[in-house]
């Protein structure tokens, strides 16, 4: 199979006749494709009766592959159960919240707890490793497709079991989990564990811990059954690596930190918010994501979009060159595998309008001469693959605490973590700094800064390690609503923010959120939310105009600890940024030129790549670090080898 960077699609023969098929590799190799992903919802077609398999067209398509150089992303199709599972099986099917048991007729109709479906997904698995196990085609295992993405979580009897035996493993006893969930609050003491059940609807408000954990449960189920299969596979092909598509970024249902450790490659997909304004740094921080899941080595980009997609409420096409700069983004922040959904565009179905390599226009088209193009240029920079992207600033992120923040009691529902992380991170990619992603309990040696946006739950261990990181002298930025909860959701007591009140040197005894924008005494705006704080150690840098502190500095051992108490605008929090920056040692990549995105990989051996993305409409000038300049064309992108 070709060396170098992995480009292509999800191809679905299954949905066309035969007699295409030879014109799609053809011109797959026209367009420079060297690898696609084949199966991922062929369970009907494989296994078209329950127990009867039917492998004769897939062993031509197999061979079709193979016979013109191109690898296969082999997919266990595991995602989507055929018609014929749901019939005998209905206890097998998802349910949620309010008891609504739900049908086949789309896709991902299953319980993840349900032993049936394992069974059935496992034997279909199984007679797939056999056939192909060594087919000259299989060069990746896909695990299944998007765990989670429509049934992440399931509320039926089954689940409640299986949640109840996961409590036990957790807790040992009723009386640890009475203590974790505060059951004590509105007598919900449990006395035997047949009374748990999973936070199905209810009156009023859940109980926090009991739904922090359940969303634990049913991440960790999917985890299962990917760990289930990916060994099938390992005991049948030890020498296949084996992956799923997690999307990173975009998908906050399962823990990715826990999912992409069982993985053999991190692979994602990424599909850009029509509605956000510059959708290119989201595309960067799922990137970032991404790497930083793979501890910074390289990873496969499975699936994003040549143009518009099918599922948002304005599916907006691609302008001319947009397909190129957002995969040159993908590859410059560490991928080396460029994929798409699909190949070819779908005639019927519910995907029929999401585009595709080759479109229903054919190929006399914007967007088949762009994939066209792109294959040739991702071919001259095969020397690119296995290099890896270097960063000194991480910025910590943790699912659970996403999870225990999204329950509705909170001091205010305009504070949202994930879009907080987004907009800390989209600072520092404006200032042309490369930003990691990092779990709080994760390895923080190497990074110069850590900047923490929003962090309302941590453990024990996780805030000691940024203690830690900041006593060996490390600079530190922490956001408000931080380090409040332990990993119960039990609040840290004595003042906020609890975890790190000797790490920042503050103490605030009550939180004041606002229901319009502040200024501060530097002029800067503070808007969602304010605390009314004292310093203990630490420094003011700026101030409400009550006095109390808005933005503080404290040293502790040899590095020092920021410390916001609102959400600066975008300005401020730059500069913020910035200065801690300066005081941790972090440079950007090249100079900074607005709206131009630049990083550098690099080989052991000191190769390395400079890619300059500008997605402006004017040209631009970027000073390397070198010293060179180079001129970059609006909406073009370069590629720097040195």
């Amino acid at each position: 199979m070709p060396d170098g960077i992995a480009y292509g699609g999800d191809w679905n023969p299954e949905q066309w006749p035969e007699e295409t098929w030879e014109q799609d590799v053809a011109l797959m190799r026209e367009a420079g494709v060297n690898r696609v992903s084949v199966g991922i919802f062929s369970w009907s077609s494989l296994e078209p009766v329950e127990g009867v398999f039917d492998f004769g067209w897939f062993d031509r398509v197999m061979d079709l592959l193979a016979e013109n150089g191109i690898g296969a992303n082999l997919a266990t199709p595991t995602a989507s159960p055929p018609p014929w599972f749901s019939d005998p099986y209905p206890q097998a099917l998802p349910v949620d919240a309010d008891g609504r048991r739900l049908y086949h007729g789309s896709r991902q109709g299953f319980c993840p707890s349900s032993p049936i479906y394992r069974e059935k997904a496992l034997r279909v698995a199984e007679q797939v490793a056999l056939r192909y196990r060594d087919h000259p085609a299989l060069v990746l295992w896909h695990v299944h497709n998007e765990y989670g993405c429509h049934n992440a979580r399931c509320y039926c009897d089954t689940s409640a079991a299986a949640f109840r035996d996961w409590l036990r493993s957790r807790y040992g006893t009723l009386d640890a989990l009475n203590d974790a969930w505060g059951t004590a609050f509105w007598s919900q003491r449990y006395s035997d564990w047949a009374q748990i059940l999973p936070p199905r609807a209810t009156p009023s408000l859940p109980n926090p811990a009991q739904q922090l954990d359940f969303r634990r449960f049913s991440s960790d189920a999917l985890i299962e059954l990917y760990v289930a299969e990916r060994d099938l596979l390992k005991r049948l092909t030890p020498d296949v690596p084996a992956t799923t598509n997690l999307m990173a970024g975009a998908h906050w249902d399962m823990d990715c930190w826990a999912f992409a450790a069982e993985t053999d490659v991190v692979s994602t997909d990424h599909y850009l918010i029509g509605a956000r304004r510059e959708r290119h740094i989201d595309l960067a921080f799922a990137a970032d994501y991404a790497r930083s899941l793979g501890g910074g080595r390289p990873w496969l980009l499975m699936e994003h979009s040549t143009s518009a997609v099918n599922w948002q409420p304005r599916n907006l096409a691609k302008t001319p060159g947009e397909l190129r700069r957002n995969s040159l983004t993908h590859l410059a922040r560490g991928a080396d595998g460029i994929m798409f959904f699909q190949w070819r565009q779908s005639r019927s179905g519910a995907e029929k309008w999401h585009s595709a390599m080759l479109p229903h226009a054919g190929t006399d088209t914007k967007i088949w001469r762009e994939v066209a193009a792109l294959g040739a240029e991702l071919a001259a920079l095969a020397d690119v693959a296995g290099s890896t992207v270097k960063a000194d600033v991480a910025l910590l992120l943790d699912h659970s605490s996403v999870w225990a923040q999204d329950h509705p009691a909170q001091p205010t529902a305009e504070l949202d973590p994930v879009e907080e992380a987004k907009r800390w991170h989209a600072a520092l990619w404006r200032a042309g700094v490369t930003c990691d992603l990092a779990h709080p309990e994760g390895d923080l040696t190497g990074y110069r800064l850590v900047v923490v946006p929003q962090l309302y739950l941590v453990s024990d261990a996780g805030a000691a390690n940024l203690e830690e990181f900041a006593r060996r002298g490390g600079t530190v930025v922490v956001g408000p609503y931080s380090g409040i909860v332990d990993e119960h959701d039990r609040v840290r007591l004595g003042g906020y923010p609890g975890a790190w009140r000797d790490l920042l040197g503050v103490s605030a005894e009550e939180f004041f959120p606002l229901d319009e924008p502040i200024r501060l005494a530097s002029g800067a705006t503070g808007s969602v939310w304010s605390e009314a704080a004292r310093v203990t150690t630490a420094k003011v840098l700026d101030t409400y105009a009550t006095g109390e502190p808005a933005w503080t500095r404290n040293e502790f051992g040899d590095g020092a600890a920021h410390y916001l108490t609102t959400l600066l605008d975008d300005a401020a929090l730059a500069e913020v940024l910035a200065t801690a920056c300066r005081e941790a040692g972090v440079c950007a990549v090249a100079a900074s030129v607005a709206g131009v995105e630049v990083v550098r990989r690099s080989h052991p051996d000191g190769r390395s790549f400079l890619f300059a993305i500008n997605h402006t409409t004017e040209d631009a000038a970027v000073t390397t670090p070198e010293g060179g300049t180079v001129t970059v064309a609006a909406g073009d992108a370069v590629v720097i080898p040195g």
